[in-house]
């Protein structure tokens, strides 16, 4: 078998580290790795697969020397510069920003929804928003089985998805509260002091923000709109009615989310925790009896989606509730795209 190189873009990143960690782990056929980053990073060292790298600076002829896959973890204005440069030079982009997920030339994948779309890219594939990765993992089997009228998202978005500043403002959120010893202060609101906030327009500790990316003209936010759209794209199903809100939690890592879902058709309950639990990738966590079901602290290091709280919604003829949990760094960004990288290899 052939012998791959690739480059991983924003590898000093919370995304970009762990698509490393992953790659470690997954040992692929690939002999030669480059690590950039933009130039405030350009010669950090990272220890990677048993040696030291030195981090290079991303630019407009970093791949003129030759590369077969690239994974971007960098955002959309460097992905959308570098992208095309890459693929040019007859690289496969796996992008995981927003720039090219709703393009109707370039594949949304998750792999074990939509394996299939794969080959149809022109050197770049998207990775589909974190939120939306996780919840389509649980749909797909149900979606094939009842055929899915309409989708209510409510997700619990952990502060690791806004990357190291959101982390940072939650630690620092905590660091404020040890030092006022004053719990009522929080309580009644008043924060001694807000200075230190980098990434939220408000303290996330002791907080949940009905507020991820920018509000939109209708009133909704773009991470919404990413799910709704995301989602019909990934499922190939245009006219799905799906309505979402989407709220930042004070949470370090791991996305929860509630899904109500109405079908066309009838099911049998016990049939469709069946039906999830011989899914790709998900395990069923849905033991009310001895109050097993998600939680994010079991999700954290997993590759896999967890679904619990499994209930029917008697409100509709054919709805249920799903509770659903994952990594949002790992199978919501890097282990995803790291998939993807093993069925271009494999297929």
């Amino acid at each position: 078998m052939k012998n791959y190189k690739l480059a991983v873009v924003g590898a000093t990143g919370v995304v970009g580290r762990t698509v490393l960690k992953v790659l470690e782990e997954k040992k692929l056929p690939i002999s030669e790795y480059v690590l950039f980053a933009s130039s405030r990073s350009c010669g950090k060292k990272i220890n990677f697969m048993g040696k030291e790298y030195i981090v290079q600076e991303l630019t407009e002829h970093s791949f003129d020397e030759g590369f077969d896959f690239a994974i971007f973890s960098a955002g959309g204005d460097t992905s959308k510069k570098y992208s095309p440069i890459a693929a040019s030079k007859g690289c496969i982009v796996v992008d995981n920003s927003s720039a090219f997920r709703m393009d109707k030339d370039v594949p949304l994948i998750v792999p074990e929804v939509n394996p299939e779309e794969i080959k149809n890219n022109h050197g770049i594939i998207a990775n589909p928003n974190c939120s939306t990765i996780q919840a389509v993992v649980a749909l797909k089997p149900l979606d094939d089985k009842y055929k899915i009228k309409r989708i209510v998202y409510s997700t619990y978005q952990a502060v690791s998805g806004a990357g190291s500043k959101g982390i940072e403002d939650l630690e620092n959120g905590i660091t404020q509260f040890s030092a006022s010893k004053n719990v009522m202060s929080f309580v009644e609101g008043n924060v001694p002091n807000t200075d230190y906030l980098v990434k939220f327009p408000y303290p996330i500790f002791n907080n949940c923000l009905p507020h991820i990316d920018v509000f939109l003209d209708n009133g909704y936010t773009k991470e919404e709109e990413k799910m709704i759209n995301e989602t019909r794209k990934i499922l190939k199903r245009p006219d799905l009615k799906i309505t979402a809100t989407t709220v930042r939690v004070p949470v370090f890592n791991s996305h929860s989310e509630s899904i109500n879902v109405e079908f066309e058709n009838d099911f049998d309950l016990d049939d469709l925790k069946n039906t999830l639990k011989e899914g790709c990738n998900i395990i069923v966590q849905d033991d009310i009896n001895n109050t097993i079901y998600p939680l994010s602290s079991f999700a954290n290091g997993h590759d896999e989606v967890f679904v619990g709280r499994i209930r029917r919604d008697y409100s509709v003829d054919y709805g249920v509730n799903l509770w659903v949990v994952a990594d949002n760094i790992r199978k919501g960004a890097a282990s995803n795209a790291v998939q993807i990288v093993e069925k271009l290899i494999y297929s």
